[in-house]
């Protein structure tokens, strides 16, 4: 269904960001073997094949390091319904049971749908890395620096857009956690900046060496996905627009606790008001 694929392809996009952010560091891993060697090829080998990453997004043993943690899943909640998770998973499977559920309140009956939460969890990734031919990474600046990140992006842009520096016109330019990425118009120009390796670039009323490598890029060629239930929500459909906020989670609350619903004790219960819409965001540690 439709609210399914929109969480499938969040979840896509927010684990390509941290793949990225994972290859950004692999890069910084590399510079601190030393200098750059004065020739044309780039200074460590490339993947020829695609990087396929399996496995869980646990924590890793120590000594080692996730490919993929504290993942954050975005679930989106339509209006006219409610999530409710339960203490214990065994009290979430006795309520799902039963798919349709009456309430009763004075004299009236609602007739609510439950089903299960199934959230997308990515098993497998491929992705494809790259040298950039026109972009470097900057990076090597002091702690304590008191300049914006604009104007930091501004003085850098300045330095290397003159060719005296060996650079040129820049592009683009993005502050990373490992450095800055700067983008030329012409290829020519990051190699040539790569080969020097090194340059004193005045920040503020100070100059600074700064370290130019080249900018390790990757993509998300492949990705599976598999669904899987969160044991301890339920999800809660077709509730009638009928009782103000407040009021309906009170209700729903003292409903999926009673034992003669099959109920028990809930730990979170969040209602969506109908014309409206919610999200939901899971990670690896709230299960």
């Amino acid at each position: 269904m439709s609210v399914t694929h929109d969480a499938a392809l969040h979840a896509l996009r927010e684990e390509q960001a941290r793949l990225k952010r994972r290859l950004q560091q692999l890069q910084q891993r590399r510079r601190e073997f030393g200098d750059f060697p004065h020739h044309d090829q780039v200074p460590f080998p490339v993947p020829l094949v695609p990087l396929v990453f399996r496995g869980h997004t646990q924590q890793g043993t120590e000594g080692s390091k996730p490919l993929v943690s504290k993942l954050r899943i975005c679930y989106p909640l339509p209006g006219g319904s409610a999530l409710v998770t339960f203490d214990d998973p065994k009290v979430a499977k006795r309520v799902l049971q039963q798919k349709e559920h009456k309430i009763d309140i004075d004299e009236c009956r609602l007739r609510v749908q439950v089903q299960s939460l199934e959230l997308p969890v990515v098993t497998t990734i491929q992705v494809s890395t790259q040298i950039s031919r026109r972009s470097v990474l900057v990076s090597g600046f002091p702690a304590g620096l008191r300049l914006s990140e604009e104007e930091l992006l501004d003085k850098l842009e300045i330095f290397f857009g003159k060719s005296r520096n060996g650079g040129g016109d820049v592009e683009s330019r993005k502050l990373l956690q490992s450095g800055v990425v700067l983008s030329f118009t012409k290829d020519a120009v990051a190699q040539h900046l790569c080969q020097a390796g090194q340059f004193t670039v005045p920040l503020g009323t100070k100059s600074f060496p700064l370290r130019i490598s080249p900018f390790l890029s990757g993509e998300i060629q492949k990705a599976e996905i598999v669904f899987r239930p969160v044991p301890q929500s339920v999800l809660v459909l077709d509730i009638p627009d009928v009782l103000d906020g407040p009021e309906l989670q009170d209700i729903l609350e003292i409903h999926f606790q009673k034992p003669s619903r099959g109920g028990g004790e809930v730990e979170a219960l969040t209602v969506v008001p109908p014309g409206q819409r919610g999200l939901a965001v899971f990670t690896t540690t709230s299960g």
